[in-house]
């Protein structure tokens, strides 16, 4: 990806250059992206964490003998080899995989592209072979992708003998019991890299929850979700799927995939709690390109440094602005470059288009700008903030708008509910203009219709589409695209008198524009803190958790 980011002088602040923005057209430049350092929870390369050289296999080789030839991470491990030339020098090694999500970062959006796998060999050790030819090497299984590893014996780069075994996959939950909104932490390991391999369905007393990854964290999936559902004893399930489960795995490709499963107790009903959001946290993005960044319209002329603080914040929130350099003088129009428009028909014609917003003008008499704005109620993601004499671009910088939960007033401003809101469904204008979002509340009967509204929601296929899961169970997505952020989802208060819970979740948008090649599509991603394409891009695309009560 070549870079839109350029330095004026040793250490001086960056300057980012124009953003022009084309229409919406097919994608033209999938990379594949690097994981943020910051993930946390990243086993290490297995073993040495060498890479061995390159080594030949000839069809006829002595067999190791691997034991146990099934296995799970941390068990002993015990490697013998026979029949092998005395007193020779051998080289162990473990075959893995590095995997990672691919994407097209355009100056106009952001294409999920799909998967990418790469297999290699780490060395376990360099051994000799005793005078009979033989040898016993003891290790443990290392944290890694689940499935066969293949391990070989190398001699002077050639693989003198061959073994392997299975690394299945263990599921843990904790804690083990609590009231409903209990915090549940799920640790799936021995995930494999591949398409087959690599995804779980996670399923909540027999309803699909979402789904887990793990190609940046070596096959060792983490997860949170909160409990629900009636007092008692509630079942926990993992099983091998791409994004839904793989019921007849033993008749598949991949026959040795196991299915895990445990339990949660839920003791008591404690009530609801207030709508709240988790951010994952900001990691450094290791892509340059962000939308609405381009190198279209800017004075040539301009050496312009310019800062916004904060940089990234909600709907509504303040940035600062400060800007030296300016070769320009007089009244200036602050500019917020956004993009309008939705995905229907994205094959056929142009989907979205580039929609600058004014913010404000300034009066520039010596090359600098000191200047507070608002970010304005639109869309959420990655902007530009252009400082522009006329159609000129003297100066701007990249804000990222954060996904937030709309507080609901009464008439008089008085904050009553998160989010949380009887569906008005009187047809009138104004009801539409609010996506039918009502009187807020958060007590309902049975059966009522109820809405959830989010501002800031975005329109690359990373951020413009939220998944939504009734008491763990996923019943659908929104999307904020057409409605310019602002995202009402529509359910019915269902599951008898007493609390439940309504989650959000990042998904991979996988409609218009299609491309091939793109599993994991329009399911929840349940991992999305730790295994997700946009954490790359610097994308914080939140978990949103929300409580209703249902009386009779």
């Amino acid at each position: 990806m070549k870079s839109k980011i350029r330095f004026v002088g040793a250490g001086a602040a960056l300057v980012l250059l124009a953003s022009f923005i084309a229409p919406a057209h097919a994608a033209d430049n999938p990379v594949k992206l690097v994981a943020p350092k910051e993930i946390v929870g990243v086993p290490a390369i297995p073993f040495t964490g060498l890479k061995a050289q390159a080594f030949t296999t000839p069809s006829n080789m002595v067999n190791l003998e691997v034991s146990p030839s099934q296995v799970v991470i941390g068990d002993a491990l015990t490697i013998t080899g026979k029949g092998l030339p005395g007193n020779i020098p051998v080289t162990l090694t473990w075959s893995t995989s590095d995997a990672t999500w691919v994407a097209d970062v355009q100056p106009n959006t952001v294409n999920y592209m799909g998967t990418s796998y790469s297999k290699y060999n780490v060395v376990i050790a360099t051994i000799s072979t005793d005078a009979l030819g033989g040898f016993v090497y003891k290790t443990k299984v290392p944290s890694d992708f689940g499935g066969v590893h293949d391990i070989y014996a190398v001699n002077n780069n050639v693989a003198v003998a061959h073994g392997g075994l299975q690394v299945a996959r263990t599921l843990t939950i904790s804690p083990k019991s609590g009231p409903i909104g209990t915090p549940i932490t799920i640790t799936y390991t021995g995930l494999g890299p591949s398409l087959y391999a690599a995804g779980s369905a996670l399923y909540y007393d027999g309803k699909y929850t979402g789904s887990m990854q793990a190609r940046w964290t070596r096959g060792t999936a983490t997860t949170t979700i909160l409990a629900t559902g009636p007092v008692g004893k509630h079942y926990i399930q993992a099983n091998e799927a791409i994004s839904f489960s793989y019921l007849n795995t033993m008749q598949s490709p991949v026959p040795f995939a196991n299915s895990e499963m445990g339990t949660f107790t839920v003791t008591k009903d404690a009530g609801i709690f207030k709508p709240y959001l988790i951010y994952p946290p900001l990691m450094t993005a290791t892509v340059d390109q962000r939308t609405t960044l381009s190198d279209a319209g800017l004075d040539p002329a301009t050496k312009s440094v310019m800062t916004l603080t904060p940089d990234r914040g909600i709907v509504g929130s303040k940035t600062t602005i400060k800007a030296s350099g300016i070769p320009t003088k007089g009244v200036h129009t602050i500019v917020w470059s956004t993009v309008t428009g939705n995905r229907v028909n994205c094959t056929t014609g142009t989907c979205w288009v580039y929609n600058p917003i004014p913010l404000g003008t300034v009066d520039i008499t010596d090359g600098t700008v000191n200047k507070e704005v608002t970010i304005p109620d639109h869309l959420g993601g990655y902007h530009v903030i252009q400082i522009k004499l006329g159609d000129v671009i003297e100066a701007q910088q990249v804000f990222y708008v954060k996904e937030s939960i709309q507080p609901l007033t009464d008439k008089n401003g008085k904050v009553i509910t998160l989010g949380v809101a009887k569906a008005d469904l009187s047809g009138s204008a104004e009801a539409f203009a609010r996506g039918g979002q009502g009187i807020p509340t958060y007590t309902f009967k049975e059966g009522e219709e109820f809405t959830l509204s989010l501002k800031g929601v975005g329109w690359t296929q990373m951020d413009n589409t939220l998944a939504v899961a009734y008491d763990n169970s996923y019943v659908g997505y929104g999307c904020g695209f057409n409605s310019n952020g602002y995202l009402v989802v529509h359910l019915k208060a269902l599951g008898g008198v007493g609390t439940h819970i309504i989650s959000m979740r990042p998904l991979l948008y996988t409609q218009q524009p299609s491309f091939a090649n793109t599993p994991y599509g329009m399911v929840p991603i349940l991992t999305s803190e730790r295994d997700l394409p946009g954490l790359a891009l610097g994308y914080q695309i939140p978990t949103v958790y929300f409580a209703i009560k249902i009386v009779k």
